[in-house]
């Protein structure tokens, strides 16, 4: 008997065939029991039909427990009433691992119970659900960077230096006790790149010491980092705005059983157009002081201001050209106001706050002396970084998306640890 996916199933209607997977309930009536079987690609309801069965067989059904893996041999069935479109009449199965106390029942749990148990917790069908989005969300955005030519260049994880600040490093012990960090984000490394073949990503986790709790910060996370030579910001903004519309068109294709699982209201997606909003970050302090929300110019944002301006918008919203002083050393300038960065972050719908930060870098090494002067930042770390500006520099941009946050906008999710397979926070480590 040939073995099958779930998922492959629709185009076997008539045929018999062998499925693998684990229990995710059972329930009898009368003289009929059925088993909804999951195996990663889906989930389909078998039936076993009592009076053609063994009395042995159907004793042995009753002891199938909540994720308890088995095999499972029988006739595909057309099942217009199923979400999948079939179903499988039970012809033999067999159990192959026992499920005893499995502990995440269909009762209500807590979160700290559930990340506890995040390793089982996967098996869940919203778990899932979320899992297969954001598996789709990757792979979008390097189809979206191919697509275009883009080369996928790996960056370190181990750096000697910091990116984003050196508040917020994971310093880690090397070899002959010399002192590096865990990268904060590939960006730098992209530069080189992006001088070297002109149309450059990266994908890869990143690390970030900071000490917060909220709903949208995690201590470890993974992001996609294009970087392009000859670039300006409002070309930066435009590839981010292609990116994301394009991933969104595409999950919206594809993963609609999704968004019905998570009960994922799609309308404000489906209403997402080009173009983003582009707003100033003089202009958005106005906005915020309007909604009667304290904040001066010089401020940076909070999540909580981020999302009073998402509110604003039926669709994402570039705020750009920040204070200088509250971004890094290596963001350019305003020509026309020194006291002016050329960066941006994109702002997501529904309140769901920063998605995307990026701009225009300096290409000046004189300026990049100074500013690194500035920030305290010793030299001798930034040599390579600055040799790019001694031989051939040119304007270039780029930008980096959080995956998490991405994704915890598009399935809606309430806390970002939800939409990532295991996640890092101040107070957890495990599983």
């Amino acid at each position: 008997m040939k073995e099958y996916y779930i998922d492959e199933l629709k185009q076997h209607i008539g045929e018999k065939a062998k499925l693998k997977g684990w229990v995710y309930n059972t329930r009898s009536s009368g003289k009929i029991s059925f088993l909804m079987l999951r195996d990663g690609t889906g989930i389909i309801q078998a039936v076993l039909f009592h009076p053609n069965h063994t009395e042995e067989r159907v004793k042995r059904f009753a002891e199938l427990t909540q994720e308890a893996s088995v095999i499972v041999e029988g006739l595909v069935k057309e099942d217009k009433r199923s979400p999948i479109g079939v179903e499988i009449d039970i012809e033999e199965f067999e159990m192959l691992g026992k499920s005893i106390d499995y502990p995440i029942s269909p009762k209500e749990h807590g979160v700290d119970f559930l990340q506890s148990n995040r390793h089982l917790w996967l098996r869940s069908k919203r778990q899932m659900a979320i899992m297969k989005i954001r598996s789709d969300t990757i792979f979008y955005a390097r189809e979206f960077f191919n697509n275009l030519n883009f080369l996928c260049i790996d960056a370190p994880i181990f750096t000697p230096s910091a990116c984003e600040g050196t508040t917020t490093l994971f310093e880690v012990n090397y070899f002959d006790n010399k002192k590096i960090y865990l990268s904060q984000s590939g960006q730098l490394y992209m530069e080189a790149a992006a001088l070297a073949f002109g149309k450059v990503y990266c994908f890869g986790p990143a690390f970030r010491a900071e000490k917060s709790k909220t709903r949208r910060h995690l201590t470890e996370f993974w992001q996609i980092e294009p970087e392009v030579a000859f670039f300006d910001i409002s070309q930066d903004m435009q590839l981010a705005e292609d990116m994301v519309f394009y991933i969104l068109q595409k999950l919206l294709e594809r993963r609609q059983e999704e968004f019905k699982i998570l009960e994922r209201d799609i309308k404000p997606l489906e209403n997402v157009k080009k173009p983003f909003y582009r707003l100033s970050y003089t202009d958005a302090i106005e906005l915020l002081k309007k909604k009667k929300i304290e904040i001066n110019w010089g401020d940076d944002f909070g999540a909580p201001d981020e999302s009073a301006i998402s509110e604003e918008f039926d669709r994402p919203v570039f705020i750009h050209r920040y204070p200088s002083k509250i971004k890094a050393f290596y963001m350019k300038h305003d020509k026309d106001d020194d006291n002016l960065a050329l960066g941006f972050d994109m702002i997501a719908g529904e309140g769901y706050g920063e998605t995307i930060g990026g701009g225009q870098r300096e290409e000046n090494i004189e300026v990049l002396l100074k500013r690194l002067e500035e920030h305290k930042l010793p030299q001798e770390a930034f040599n390579w970084y600055l040799d790019l500006r001694k031989y051939g520099s040119v304007p270039h941009a780029g930008f980096g998306m959080g995956i998490e946050r991405f994704v915890q906008w598009i399935t809606k999710t309430q806390h970002i640890r939800e939409v990532i397979p295991f996640a890092r926070t101040m107070d957890r480590t495990e599983p």
